[in-house]
């Protein structure tokens, strides 16, 4: 497989971490200091959005699977035909409506934005690791292809906090300067702090759009860079071709790996809470609001750069042994 290739199909993995990271970190907030929503609503948005998206993957799984093969494939065009209702959506997600809607327009209006975009990013997201088993090429070069994958991941997801986090960042620490100026009267205040509150929501849409041309980038080059091979490659394994239902009755009987589903599961769960209570606890309690930004950049990079470490340990301890002394840690 040539090296362009496997590149270009790294490269197709990054919106979804990008995109989701920027999400993970500054939706939360978004929605309770930018669009002034109350924190009912607001939590409310997240935990709907989450199970939309935990209901959809196995759907868009199955029409996936059911889709006819068409002269682009059969996975491609799932990846291209929801790029552009997912930047859009995206978009619309940082968008703050007039002030004049009521909380439960604002509500609706972001509930359904944020299963919009969900529902687009299954489509391209679902299709797309499944895009590894028709790369074409042997075993060696998949694998290989998979690790240049992962290592764009790992960008993306780094981009995504970055360039929320600074272009959104200098706004939030003048609006915590705002509010702790002694020397403004509160008229004064409350005027400053509007007029600062219409520029910060310009900024979260300025760093939308950044992060949506970045999506389309990325699916660009990947439609333009990687030719999806029409084989099937589970008959190049010797394997025979089943049902679903037959599958998913495997699937359901395996016990090891519904055990290693569940640990995925919940251990998925705790660092997503904490990564959006982690947004609110240093802009609420510690007043590092204005600096958060920069915090988050920190604990990404040191977590790609602790990978290699992370990787001796797996060598010398084994899978299970490094999985429960990282949980641990």
């Amino acid at each position: 497989m040539p090296f362009c290739r496997k590149i270009c199909y790294a490269v197709g993995g990054a919106p979804y971490h990008m995109t989701g990271n920027a999400i993970g970190f500054f939706l939360q907030i978004f929605l309770l200091d930018v669009v002034q929503m109350e924190t009912s609503f607001a939590s409310l948005i997240l935990f709907l959005g989450r199970v939309w998206d935990a209901f959809t993957d196995p759907l868009v799984g199955f029409l996936v699977s059911k889709s006819r093969r068409t002269r682009l494939g059969k996975l491609m065009p799932w990846i291209i035909l929801s790029m552009p209702v997912g930047v859009i959506s995206y978009f619309l997600l940082w968008f703050t409506p007039s002030d004049s809607m009521s909380q439960m327009s604002n509500f609706f209006w972001y509930l359904l934005t944020y299963c919009i975009f969900q529902t687009c990013m299954t489509c391209y997201h679902v299709p797309y690791s499944a895009l590894t088993m028709f790369l074409g090429a042997d075993q060696r070069d998949r694998d290989s292809a998979t690790a240049y994958r992962m290592g764009m991941e790992m960008l993306g997801t780094l981009a995504g906090a970055t360039i929320q986090g600074q272009i959104v960042g200098v706004y939030h620490r003048q609006t915590a300067s705002i509010c702790s100026d002694m020397n403004v009267t509160l008229q004064n205040s409350t005027t400053l702090f509007m007029e600062h509150l219409h520029t910060t929501r310009q900024a979260y849409k300025m760093a939308a759009g950044v992060l949506g041309g970045l999506y389309l980038l990325c699916c660009l080059v990947l439609f333009l860079g990687v030719k999806e091979h029409t084989g099937n490659p589970l008959k190049l394994q010797g394997r025979r071709k089943v049902p679903l239902s037959v599958g998913l009755k495997a699937v359901v009987r395996h016990v090891p790996y519904l055990r290693l589903t569940s640990g995925f599961l919940f251990s998925s769960l705790a660092f997503q809470l904490t990564q959006g209570n982690f947004a609110l606890f240093c802009t609420h309690v510690a007043g590092l609001g204005g600096d958060f930004q920069h915090l988050v950049l920190v604990l990404l990079v040191s977590a790609a750069l602790s990978i290699p470490v992370w990787q001796w340990v797996l060598g010398k301890l084994g899978k299970k042994a490094t999985l429960l002394l990282g949980l641990t840690v």
